[in-house]
């Protein structure tokens, strides 16, 4: 059976291959800036620019992250709990077979270990796969859940993909057979 991994489509998206925000710098420069202003709204999230991610020995915009869980899956538990979010968010569903050329793991991202963006990820934390015994994940951790109300409850600003595990891949990723699916839909 296929398995796939999940990405957000970006609002301004050029080829057939995603690339991580450090080489889109070089290839696209006005992409580059436009996508990294969202590490430049918050003192915290600076640091991820220079994010050391254990095991691969590269940065955190050297990969690109991908979900391993339906992205469905959040915008359900988003709306139960009746937060306004997009209705069509649209992301690529890609059958984890195309990231067999590249260098791949699990960031575990877990509640417990996480220390914030300004911190050190944990190496324990990392953990290198082999795509073919690669599984999607079937649903949101409820931590995850947790952590969307306590933030609607404090009326805060917060990440989509929090605590739930981050697929890493260091290489380009051809998306030609791609399907673009919305989130809204299973």
């Amino acid at each position: 059976m296929q398995e796939f991994i999940y990405h957000m489509v970006p609002a301004d998206m050029r080829g057939d291959k995603l690339i991580s925000l450090n080489s889109l710098e070089t290839a696209h420069p006005e992409l580059y800036e436009k996508y990294s202003k969202k590490y430049f709204d918050h003192p915290e999230r600076l640091k991820l620019l220079r994010r050391q991610i254990p095991k691969l020995n590269c940065l955190w915009n050297d990969v690109i992250h991908f979900s391993p869980l339906h992205p469905y899956h959040v915008y359900n538990a988003l709306t139960e709990l009746g937060i306004q979010i997009k209705e069509e968010l649209k992301f690529y569903r890609v059958p984890i077979q195309n990231l067999k050329n590249n260098k791949n793991a699990i960031y575990m991202y877990s509640k417990e270990t996480y220390r914030g963006p300004n911190n050190d990820i944990d190496e324990d934390d990392i953990n290198f796969i082999n795509i073919n015994d690669y599984k999607e994940m079937k649903e949101i951790p409820s931590v995850t859940v947790e952590y969307y109300k306590d933030e609607k409850e404090k009326g805060n600003k917060f990440g989509l993909f929090a605590f739930i595990p981050h697929l890493l891949t260091y290489g380009e990723v051809d998306i030609k057979d791609a399907e673009i699916i919305t989130w809204n839909n299973l």
